[in-house]
């Protein structure tokens, strides 16, 4: 029996007892990933709105290094509590998460009243993402057969990325017009509400006896529904995570973490560190985002179908890493180069950005797999020790990318207001620049000072290149500046120059950490399952193949009939036609 598709009760028992097929399959799919890429959308907005932010609640960079930190820490905890989705399902936890991570965005966290505040709702955000992060994929991986997992995976992973372009692409053409940082915290939050209802109302799961066993292809799907039929689980969800805490586990996802630090740097950092370093405003440095997150969405569609038609994913991961780790140390030789253009930051990017993408889709294929392989009723707990190894990862980077980039706080605290005195007074901001600090202080105790008057007077023909008259015009001139911009611009404009310039520099050797995590992440691909050939991988499917047809024929000569777990009487293949291509072997 196949539970109603609609009714009250299926917005709590969300079970399917028969393994969708076709279209069903598909709309399945494209609702979990629909889910994933809006959540993300909401936890990335952030990084849009970054310096605004900052501004807002005047908390320096390292306090916003310190949130991150934080969140990502909770989303670590809240990763391994989501391995209990072996357990308890994954659906409910996906639509829940959904509902309360959109109120977060759209109410609490825009109306926030303090830095603190503000901190707590981002961290209870972090702790939805989390949970998510690990449902989302077991749910993707339950609807898809190892032979097109890699397509199913790439789908799945535009969820981070093209969350990342929307909210790119939303600030870019909204920031202008919407200034306001929280705006774009109610944009994002209301998508999620919509997000919430389909998902209520359509979101599925498969029954855990469908769920806990391995499918390699589509052939297999009738074998897999007997076979729930008369499923007691036994002890397959006895110690999970020591059934999981192996090598082949362990090790590749501590690799992909540190391969995904360049992806994590320009969630949170691309927009403070154009704006910082190249002086783009935030608009625009959202908008050289969206080549970043649109090459990424390409790659992985890409490189998830591709490994399925070629049958072997560790080659296109090899590949696809090594031209990511030649690109960062690209970009990182321009950090430091105050020509390098718009344009010519596009290209490197979108490079960098699409093999980054096309290693990491047939690496969550390849993980998925390597998991089954030990025990596919453990694919939650998997994913669960992948996602706490990765938010660990990240935590402890952040935790060390401000004694890397100590730049920053002092071109995010006093840059924009600087900025705005700039362009407000752009003469005398030329003056002040010239005149010595210590006469500027002299002057600032005792305005009539003549001494100070005229050694100002001198330095200013000095800088400026101007005649007696014009250093004495531009330095009367001077009082036309609002005191407090003066004493503004004396206290903080040496600091922000000196970081500046120190800036590019640091955020250089940032990048080349980018690029060491790159490096280490390609002998990490060697414990995955998987073969490196596709004439092997082809032997391989055939002989799953055979001995799918060897089982099906030894259950058709049976002829047995069962009784399933309701008490409904259902026959063994044998006794009724099968529809074609339904036959298939299944490890359990």
């Amino acid at each position: 029996m196949i539970h109603d598709w609609y009714g009250p009760a299926r917005l709590v028992d969300r079970r399917l007892d028969r393994y969708p097929e076709g279209a069903r399959r598909y709309w399945l799919l494209a609702v979990v990933v629909a889910s994933t890429i809006i959540l993300y959308y909401e936890q990335y907005v952030q990084g849009a709105v970054s310096p605004s932010v900052l501004a807002h609640f005047q908390v320096s960079f390292r306090w916003y290094l310190t949130l991150i930190v934080v969140s990502n820490a909770v989303g670590a905890l809240a990763s391994l509590f989501a391995g209990l989705a072996d357990r308890w399902g994954r659906a409910n936890l996906v639509v829940g998460g959904l509902l309360v991570h959109a109120l977060l965005t759209a109410v609490a966290i825009p109306a926030a009243p303090g830095e603190w505040a503000y901190g707590v709702l981002v961290s209870l955000s972090a702790l939805i993402e989390g949970v998510v992060l690990v449902a989302t994929p077991a749910l993707v991986r339950d609807f898809s057969p190892q032979v097109r997992r890699g397509t199913a995976m790439g789908l799945w992973t535009l969820g981070p990325v093209v969350g990342s372009l929307i909210v790119s692409e939303v600030a870019s053409h909204t920031l202008d017009h919407l200034p306001a940082w929280q705006d774009q915290f109610h944009i994002a939050g209301l998508a999620g509400v919509v997000m919430f209802l389909v998902a209520l109302l359509w979101l599925r799961e498969l029954s855990p006896a469908l769920r806990d066993q391995r499918m390699v292809s589509l052939r297999e799907r009738a074998l897999i529904e007997t076979r729930a039929r008369g499923f007691e689980g036994g002890g397959a969800l006895d110690h999970p995570w020591r059934r999981m805490a192996r090598a082949d586990v362990l090790v590749p996802a501590f690799g992909v973490s540190v391969f995904l630090l360049i992806y994590y740097a320009a969630v949170g950092f691309f927009v403070i560190y154009f704006t910082s370093v190249f002086g783009y405003s935030q608009a625009r440095a959202n908008s050289l985002g969206n080549w970043f997150w649109a090459a990424d969405a390409i790659a992985v569609v890409i490189a998830g179908v591709l490994s399925d038609r070629l049958g072997v994913r560790k080659p296109i991961m090899i590949v696809a890493g090594v031209v990511a780790v030649v690109m960062t140390v690209v970009f990182a030789s321009r950090a430091t180069d105050p020509s390098t253009t718009y344009t010519t930051f596009v290209v490197i990017i979108s490079i960098l950005s699409f093999s980054r993408g096309f290693a990491y889709a047939p690496w969550m294929a390849a993980f998925t797999e390597t998991v089954e392989r030990h025990n596919p009723a453990l694919v939650a707990t998997g994913l669960a020790i992948w996602g706490w190894i990765l938010r660990a990862v990240v935590s402890v980077s952040f935790l060390v990318l401000p004694v890397v980039v100590t730049s920053v706080t002092p071109i995010s605290n006093y840059g924009p207001e600087l900025a705005a005195i700039q362009a407000a007074y752009p003469s005398q901001v030329a003056t002040l620049r010239v005149i010595d600090p210590a006469t500027l202080a002299a002057l600032r105790v005792s305005p009539s000072d003549r001494s100070a008057g005229a050694r100002a007077v001198s330095e200013i023909e000095a800088g400026l290149h101007a005649g007696p008259g014009t250093a004495l015009s531009r330095l009367l001139g001077l009082r036309s500046m609002p005191a407090a911009d003066r004493i503004f611009l004396q206290d903080h404009g040496a600091t922000v120059l000196a970081a500046r310039d120190r800036a590019p520099r640091q955020w250089r050797t940032w990048w080349w950490v980018c690029a060491f995590g790159q490096v280490v992440f390609l002998p990490t691909v060697l414990l995955l399952r998987g073969r490196w050939r596709p004439s092997s991988a082809r032997r391989d499917l055939d002989e799953q193949e055979a001995a799918i047809d060897t089982e099906m024929a030894l259950l058709a000569g049976r002829g047995e009939s069962r009784t399933d777990r309701e008490g409904r009487s259902s026959s063994l293949p044998g006794d009724e036609p099968l529809p074609d291509g339904t036959a298939g072997v299944v490890s359990r």
